[in-house]
């Protein structure tokens, strides 16, 4: 069992849970096509430890085990899995000083963007 990050993440990459991963499995893609792989960050499965501290850390709420992964976010399962094959094109990224946290709005608007609401 891993954890997977949602396409809740897309576009906000907030990175707190970069800071707080022991074992630097969380990436982000550094390559160009963002058709492939969108912006946001990913988990990778073969270096997740299953420790679960990223997911309180995600202001997002886009972090999920593998098996509770929302139905409408199913694909972003096999999308953290598939990072293990281009391994060499995404990094451990750097939070910058200037995040803001989104506010309880900001979150709620994300999830009805993707017509979730859990």
């Amino acid at each position: 069992m891993t954890w997977v990050i949602t396409s809740l993440c897309q576009d906000k990459l907030d990175m707190a849970c970069v800071e707080v991963c022991p074992v630097d499995c969380i990436v982000v893609y550094k390559g160009d096509d963002t058709a492939a792989f969108p912006k946001q960050l990913y988990i990778d499965p073969e270096e997740c430890i299953n420790c679960g501290v990223c997911e309180p850390e995600c202001p997002w709420e886009a972090i999920y085990e593998d098996e509770q992964v929302p139905d409408v976010f199913a694909a972003d399962t096999e999308l953290n899995a598939k990072i293990v094959d281009v391994r060499d094109e995404f990094e451990v990224p750097e939070r910058p000083d200037d995040i803001e946290a989104p506010s309880p709005e900001d979150v709620k608007k994300n999830k009805e963007k993707w017509s979730y609401d859990g």
